[in-house]
């Protein structure tokens, strides 16, 4: 069973995320000949003054 873990800054939407499980989902399932129902997809929100890039936090940018 395939499990897709997603890393995302906080905010985006459930319908952002619903689409992206549904397109990911259906894509998997494909590529790895699998069927939908047994990829499973975990997103983690991290809040900007806990993610950096280039030295500098998000919430600071």
């Amino acid at each position: 069973m395939p499990m897709i873990k997603v890393e995302l800054l906080k905010g985006r939407s459930i319908e952002q995320k619903r689409e992206f499980a549904e397109i990911v989902t259906r894509e998997t399932a494909r590529i790895l000949k699998c069927r939908p129902e047994v990829v499973d997809i975990v997103f983690h929100d991290i809040e900007p003054h806990d993610w950096a890039n280039g030295g500098k936090l998000n919430s600071d940018k």
